[in-house]
Formats: C-alpha cells, structure tokens, sequence
C-alpha cells in the first residue's frame, strides 16, 4: 500500500509532467523485462519522442532496494522528499537526475500537496529499450487509466453485490474514515438501516391514507 507522502509525490509529478507539456502515466510495465517505472513522460521535440522515467523514494529501505530500477528513458529521475535526498545524494549515479518534494506548510489555496526542485540534471542516453514497444505500453496504460475513470464515472452499479459485501467486510475490522470511531462498514449499516425505516414509514403513510379513504367512502354509502 503507498503512503501517503508517496500518494502526494504521485500527483504533484502527474501535474508536474503535464505542465511540461508531457503524456504521462503512472505504473508502466517495460518491454523486454525491464521492470515496472513508476512514472513515464513523453513529449514530442523536434518531431522526435523523448521519454523520461520517473522513480520514487519515500525511505532510505526504499531507495536501497533492490528492486529494478526501469531507467530506461532519454532522461531518468529519482524523486525524492528533501530528508531523503540529504541522505542519499552521493550514491546517485551521475546520468540520473534528481527532483526533490518540497510540502506546502499550508494547504490552503494550493491546488497541489507541494512542489519540486530540481536538484541534479539527468544526462541523456540513448533509449534502451525498442520505442514502438514502449509507446504501446504507453497507450495500454493510458487506456488502463480511462477504464478506471469510465468505472467510477458509472458508480457502483459496475460491481456485482458480491464485490460489494466481500469489499465492506474486508474494510470492517480496520478502517475508521468518519472519525469517532465509526468506520465505513458501521455507516453503510447504519444507512441502510435508516433507509428501510424511512421506507416502511412511507409504505405505512400511504396504507393509512388507502385505508381512510375507504372508510370515507363505505360511510358515505351507507
């Protein structure tokens, strides 16, 4: 699960690439086993596409890890928040370039979490991995992206009432997003609860009436 500093570096790089001028997506699957990047860019110069990765580092574990770094683009960056690059500055290779997250002390009338500085430039290289390969994992991503957005655009209609209930259940033991010690799980419950309470208060409403209006006109008969 990603934190939430790595939650705010995420979208604070998206918005960051676009206004460059870049398509950008998150999490793409290199070709040729060159693993996964968490952010590729790619913007067109001189009728020529040139590609940047982005990896992030949230902790000293992470950057150390040795999962494959996919620097496989023109320019390649590590971004990292300020304590971190402090840190780890002299173990970055010289052809890779840095970002670093600086957090708004206040986020009130910021459309964004924060900002970046660049610290260290990346040097160019040649692409290292086959562009029409890479540019259809670009697109398979982008078209990832818009699945999801298509999904949450329809609501929860798209899940089947079995994804549903394994989805709060799942949710029930841990989650506490209200506050006061009342998680989701409890507040849907209690939802629908009022729901079927308000329900049979207006089926009841309207059987009196029915019933009323009967007795009016039997009387009015007799």
């Amino acid at each position: 699960m990603k934190t939430s500093l790595t939650v705010q570096m995420e979208e604070t790089l998206y918005y960051y690439c676009r206004n460059n001028g870049d398509i950008v997506v998150e999490e793409v699957t290199m070709p040729e086993d060159q693993g996964i990047v968490d952010t590729l860019a790619c913007r067109l110069v001189d009728n020529q596409f040139e590609w940047r990765c982005y990896e992030l580092k949230v902790s000293k574990a992470d950057f150390r890890s040795k999962a494959k770094l996919s620097f496989i683009g023109n320019y390649n960056y590590f971004v990292l928040p300020t304590a971190l690059f402090e840190k780890v500055k002299t173990e970055i290779p010289t052809t890779i370039g840095v970002l670093v997250y600086h957090e708004y002390l206040s986020s009130e009338e910021q459309q964004l979490p924060g900002y970046f500085t660049v610290e260290k430039k990346p040097q160019r290289q040649d692409l290292l991995v086959n562009e029409q390969a890479l540019l259809f994992r670009l697109i398979a991503s982008q078209a990832r992206e818009v699945g999801k957005a298509k999904q949450t655009a329809r609501g929860l209609r798209v899940f089947s009432t079995n994804q549903l209930y394994k989805e709060l259940k799942k949710r029930q033991p841990e989650y506490d997003l209200f506050g006061g010690g009342v998680n989701y799980y409890d507040r849907f419950s209690e939802d629908i609860s009022n729901q079927a309470v308000e329900a049979l208060k207006e089926e009841l409403a309207a059987t009196r009436e029915a019933y009323f209006a009967l007795e009016q006109r039997l009387l009015e008969e007799s």
